[in-house]
């Protein structure tokens, strides 16, 4: 098929997609998160051979679809993290993310250096959540294809038609430009993030559930949740900054973004799971699933270090015209906020008329992709996307919230 065919095809596939319908596509990307959800939840495909299953029913190929395209957006934010993080090729013998090849590029060293205030092993946690995203990603889109389950929705998402995000517009790169980067066009943007880091204090609350309606948790860098901010190095610029402390920032920055990343993760298989009707496929979710809880136990406790034991210092990005600060988290003695306090608190479950327990949360299955999605957004993960590529996670996960057991 020639190039031009082939977009004409991706063209109108897109074209039939009803999420959006009747919105312009600045509408579309201005309308507010709860608006989106109760749109999405009337959403229906056009074209019902999208959402094929094949051998398996169409809602256990959508969730698995869904889930398949958040690993493929993992991975690309962690390819990102890994170039620059650690910059070795030491991956396991599967292929890396679907359709691409990774070479050594040698990390970035000041990048490096101030990750692993963090921790030291750093960037060998970095390469082994990237390896694990990576086989998430092939894995789910193996499976659906040995189904007969349709992927072209996930073979856009792997090939380039989106992979565009490259610069702003006033020239500033979202794809890295520093030492150790590729510099190749990116599916996802690390360098306009607004990282909502209530994660912190909702894992330490006994006695507020978002499933429950639980709000207002504590962020751990509440300057982090406004303005955007870099979790990585655009340039060598960011790297010899003489605004002080700007390359630490910027590493505490994707070690509070890590986390975030991977709670999400952590609550989406679970929240999913319950809608899932064939055993193998609940064994499929059921195993990733914990492993990206592993991931957030790690990031949850690497990121408590940031700026331990020195004053509170603050970075002005002249980039981003933003603001972070950075406490010392090691110092609190405020139990919502205390670094240590990494193992979920027991907070209530299913009813306030049970005793609090130990659990994972949120994992309530209604509108949990959406959920998913919307946050991510929120995230500045797509800053710079086409209405297209949300258009099309808009649907992908309308189809995987309407799934049923």
């Amino acid at each position: 098929m020639s190039e031009t065919a082939s977009n004409q095809l991706t063209t109108k596939r897109l074209r039939r997609r009803s999420f959006l319908k009747g919105l312009g596509a600045t509408s579309a990307l201005l309308v507010p998160a709860t608006t989106a959800l109760i749109n999405s939840s009337k959403a229906k495909n056009a074209n019902q051979s999208d959402d094929s299953g094949g051998r398996l029913t169409a809602g256990d190929a959508s969730i698995l679809r869904f889930l398949a395209a958040a690993e493929i957006i993992e991975s690309d934010l962690w390819e990102q993290y890994w170039e620059l993080g650690n910059g070795t090729l030491d991956f396991a013998s599967h292929d890396p993310q679907p359709g691409s090849t990774l070479a050594v590029t040698g990390g970035n060293a000041a990048y490096i250096k101030a990750l692993q205030i963090l921790d030291g092993d750093m960037p060998q946690y970095i390469l082994d959540n990237t390896d694990d995203e990576f086989s998430h990603a092939n894995f789910l889109l193996a499976y659906l294809k040995s189904k007969g389950a349709n992927t072209a929705d996930l073979d856009l998402l792997v090939g380039s038609h989106f992979r565009t995000l490259d610069k702003q517009p006033n020239g500033t790169p979202i794809s890295s430009r520093a030492t150790g980067s590729t510099a190749k066009p990116r599916l996802t943007n690390l360098t306009q993030l607004t990282v909502d880091t209530s994660y912190w204090g909702r894992y330490r609350t006994d006695n507020a559930n978002p499933d429950l309606g639980g709000t207002n948790f504590a962020q751990a860098v509440p300057t982090l949740n406004i303005g955007k901010h870099t979790a990585i190095p655009r340039t060598d610029d960011d790297t010899t900054s003489q605004m002080g402390n700007l390359i630490n920032a910027i590493a505490f920055t994707a070690g509070f973004h890590f986390g975030f990343i991977e709670q999400g993760g952590t609550s989406l298989y679970p929240s999913l799971a319950q809608r899932v009707h064939d055993p193998e496929v609940l064994q499929i979710v059921l195993s990733i699933g914990p492993t990206e809880t592993m991931h957030f136990q790690v990031w949850h406790d690497k990121a408590g270090n940031a700026n331990a034991g020195n004053p509170p210092f603050t970075v002005v990005d002249p980039i981003n015209n933003s603001t972070v600060t950075f406490d010392d988290l090691s110092a609190t003695t405020d139990e919502h906020l205390k670094a240590n306090l990494i193992m979920p608190e027991p907070t209530p479950f299913l009813s306030t008329s049970f005793p609090i327990c130990s659990i994972i949360r949120p994992t309530n299955t209604k509108g949990a992709a959406m959920g998913a999605v919307t946050a991510l957004t929120a995230d500045g993960l797509f800053v710079g996307q086409t209405p297209e590529f949300f258009q099309l996670l808009a649907d992908l996960a309308t189809d995987a919230d309407q799934a049923h057991r």
